[in-house]
């Protein structure tokens, strides 16, 4: 069977078609930055107390009730009482012992503060007192969402196809963080933002394995590192710049809704995988495709391109009982540890940096700018050096400085900020190698499983960050002492995953075994040549005694 990058490099890697199709992807990339972190803003409480109107009090009671501001969060005096003491002349912290004076709950609602936003769902919703829970539970629906539809858009995209996934997807998180702004009440928002949750990763999924399997070379490297993460990181910078001029929950929605109608177009401009529609026995297709790609790049076709270039169709369950592929199920295992090792950290370093500046819209595009030299290192790294050495080298300096942070000191806290900024750095370069190393350890017919299946296990950890970083509560470094130690294990982990670095994208179940054969006869040639080599010496040494 023909290597499918071999059988179409007379199309080259960085013509016309190449060019339209990696930028039109990592633009379909931009929405997950936008959503990722969008609850940022939605999900922030404002500084609120409880109302207080309707009655006509003396303004040292005005003062006293409204400005109590650790009281009257969630409780206020009670007014049928004030207003007497009030007509009565009666002078608070003089003729009345405020500690005296019963209370209630805010039955009147509550004010809150306009100074940063106008609404959030919190006011909008009052998801304050003894509502509170909802706000960070909030979160936790719309990252379940994510997680599912990680695992269902890789099924479906392996039976159905990459392109239709993907603007599924696309759909999905367009229709739906417009209808949000409709919505009437917490519950229906919640229903609506996990239906927006599905789509979040569901398109990052497809859109990185439809490009990697589509372009070659460095350029498919350049693509699966730094194309897929920059056009996310993009979109998370525009996100803070779009909420500091729309201050209203629902404007902020509506505003992210609108550039993914633009993505319409993209459907005549996107071809659908070569390599999945060979898999599925669709040749003629696939061919019709090339020689799209051919003319666009203006160079002549073969007149037989893909002969003998199909693979067969296989399911996952039989992939992994079949006995050549068992160290597979090992593998798949390992990445899903050490992506969700990787996800657990980015996660919590990025909210956790959110709080860098008192002003969150500051806050949220410094945390979106330090991504950028990291995603760079990552595409350098997937170029020069092997995988396995890259992932464990990011693991371990990103352990290192979670570690050290404990032993600074207070009067220190720059030290401490360089640190965490190194550790998020480390974690988030190695989160960003590692969607290209999944994708080149599965054949065509199963990547896109393989590759859901591992990030929906990895989306975990971005459900529980919010919960790890709570810990902080009990002991300020217990997070970064966890953080740490997840990435020393993962690291560990990661001796044991294939190597994958300047070898072809994987099509079937045999490429693979004979990939990894390879690499196991390596190994058992040089025990074989140290083993043979000190046979002989304790020949000669035995032979020399003898004599």
């Amino acid at each position: 069977m023909r290597d499918y990058a071999e059988t179409i490099g007379f199309l080259g890697q960085w013509g016309r078609f190449q060019q339209i199709v990696f930028f039109s992807l990592v633009a379909t990339i931009m929405p997950n930055g936008f959503g990722a972190f969008t609850l940022v803003f939605l999900t922030d409480t404002p500084s609120h107390h409880c109302l207080v109107s309707g009655i006509n009090l003396t303004e040292d009671w005005r003062k006293s009730v409204d400005g109590k501001q650790e009281l009257s969060r969630c409780s206020r005096y009670r007014l049928d009482v004030v207003r007497n003491l009030s007509a009565q002349g009666y002078i608070p912290g003089r003729d009345v012992n405020l500690t005296d004076l019963e209370e209630e709950g805010c039955v009147d609602g509550w004010s809150y503060s306009k100074d940063i936003y106008e609404s959030t769902i919190v006011s909008e919703f009052d998801l304050v007192c003894s509502n509170q829970w909802k706000q960070p539970f909030t979160s936790t629906v719309f990252f379940v969402g994510g997680l599912l539809g990680s695992f269902l858009s890789g099924q479906l995209s392996d039976r159905y196809g990459r392109k239709p996934v993907l603007f599924a997807a696309l759909a999905l998180q367009t229709v739906f963080t417009f209808a949000q702004v409709f919505s009437g009440s917490w519950i229906m928002f919640l229903i609506i933002l996990f239906i927006n949750g599905l789509g979040q990763m569901s398109n990052f999924v497809a859109a990185l394995v439809l490009g990697s399997e589509v372009l070659t070379g460095k350029v498919r490297v350049l693509y699966s590192s730094l194309g897929t993460c920059l056009g996310f990181a993009i979109g998370y910078m525009i996100l803070p710049l779009l909420a500091y001029f729309l201050r209203d929950w629902k404007s902020l929605s509506l505003a992210l809704s609108l550039p993914c109608v633009a993505y319409v177009p993209f459907w005549w401009l996107m071809p659908e995988s070569p390599r999945w529609l060979l898999s599925r026995g669709r040749v003629e297709e696939a061919e019709a495709i090339i020689r799209t790609a051919a003319k666009w790049n203006k160079v002549q076709a073969l007149r037989i391109i893909c002969e003998d270039c199909g693979v067969s169709e296989l399911s996952l369950k039989h992939y992994w009982i079949n006995p050549r592929c068992r160290t597979q199920l090992a593998t798949t295992l390992i990445l899903c540890f050490v992506l969700f090792t990787m996800i657990v950290g980015y996660y919590s370093l990025s909210f956790n940096t959110a709080q860098l500046h008192e002003n969150p819209y500051i806050s949220c595009f410094i945390s979106a700018v330090v991504e950028i030299p990291a995603y760079i290192s990552s595409w350098m790294a997937l170029l020069y050096l092997p995988r396995r050495l890259s992932v464990i080298l990011t693991l371990v300096f990103g352990a290192v400085p979670l570690y050290l942070i404990q032993l600074v000191p207070d009067d220190l806290s720059n030290l401490a900020l360089a640190l965490e900024m190194l550790g998020k750095y480390s974690i988030t370069t190695g989160s960003s190698l590692m969607f290209a190393y999944t994708a080149e350890l599965y054949p065509t017919v199963l990547r896109n499983t393989a590759t859901g299946i591992s990030n929906t296990v990895s989306r975990i950890g971005s459900c529980i960050a919010p919960l790890l970083l709570s810990l902080g509560m009990y002991y300020k470094y217990l997070p970064y002492i966890i953080l740490g130690s997840l990435a020393v294990v993962a690291a560990f982990a990661a001796l044991f995953l294939p190597e994958s670095f300047k070898k072809p994208l994987p099509e079937t179940i045999e490429q693979i075994t004979i990939q990894q054969q390879g690499d196991s006869k390596c190994f058992t040639e040089t025990l074989e040549t140290k083993t043979n080599k000190k046979h002989d010496l304790k020949l000669i040494k035995t032979s020399k005694q003898t004599n």
